[in-house]
C-alpha cells in the first residue's frame, strides 16, 4: 500500500518512511506545512490538520503531532514542542533544567490517519525517560539529543534508527496503525 505522510520534517520523514518500508508499505512524503492551530491536545492539533488537509488531498494521509512533556516543567514545552525546539532549542532545555533533581519526562505521539470520506482514525504512543544532562549524538532530530528512554543510556540521537523507532513515542503509535492495518485487510 502507498501510504502518504505529510510532514515538512526530513528526519520525522526517514523515520516514518523506514518503519512503512518494513512492513512492505511505501512511503510518500507530502511536504507541506499545514495549519497547526493552537490547542491544549496533540489530538486536537491533529485532527484539525488531517480535515484541512483532506480537502487539498483526497487520498488517505497520515500526520503526527508530538509533544515532550517534562515533569518538572509541569509539562513544557508539550503542545508547543515543535515552536520551542525552534526558538530555544535543547540548549534552551538544558538551561531549564540545570537546577532541577527531577528530570523525568516522556515523549507523546499522536499519529492520525484519514480516508477520503471518513472520520479521522488516532494512534498514540508515549515514551517514558529522563531529560540528560548535556546534548549527546548527532542522529535524529529534535529533542533526540537530551532524551534518554526508561532502562537505557544513550539517548535517542545515539541510538541507530531500528533501536530509536522500537522504543519511540512514534515506533508505538506507528505499531498500533500496522495493527490496524492489518485488521482490516481481513
Amino acid at each position: 500500500m502507498k501510504i502518504a505522510f505529510v510532514t515538512t520534517n526530513r528526519g520525522k520523514f526517514a523515520e516514518v518512511a523506514h518503519m512503512l518500508q518494513e512492513r512492505g508499505h511505501e512511503a510518500e512524503n507530502i511536504s507541506i506545512a499545514y495549519p497547526e492551530i493552537q490547542a491544549d491536545s496533540l489530538d486536537t492539533v491533529v485532527t484539525h490538520g488531517l480535515s484541512w488537509l483532506m480537502e487539498r488531498y483526497d487520498r488517505p494521509l497520515l500526520v503526527d503531532d508530538s509533544g515532550l512533556f517534562i515533569d518538572a516543567l509541569e509539562g513544557f514545552p508539550g503542545v508547543y514542542s515543535s515552536y520551542v525546539y525552534r526558538t530555544i532549542g535543547c540548549d534552551g532545555i538544558l538551561k531549564l533544567m540545570k537546577d532541577s533533581e527531577n528530570r523525568l519526562t516522556h515523549f507523546e505521539c499522536c499519529l492520525g490517519f484519514m480516508n477520503p470520506g471518513e472520520e479521522p482514525l488516532l494512534f498514540k504512543g508515549i515514551s517514558e525517560g529522563a531529560i540528560s544532562t548535556s546534548k549527546r549524538g548527532d542522529k535524529g532530530f529534535g529533542f533526540d539529543p537530551i532524551f534518554i528512554p526508561l532502562g537505557h543510556e544513550k539517548t535517542f540521537a545515539e541510538m541507530q534508527i531500528e533501536q530509536k523507532n522500537s522504543l519511540s513515542h512514534r515506533g508505538k503509535a506507528f505499531e498500533k496503525f500496522f495493527e490496524y492495518l492489518k485488521n482490516s485487510e481481513r
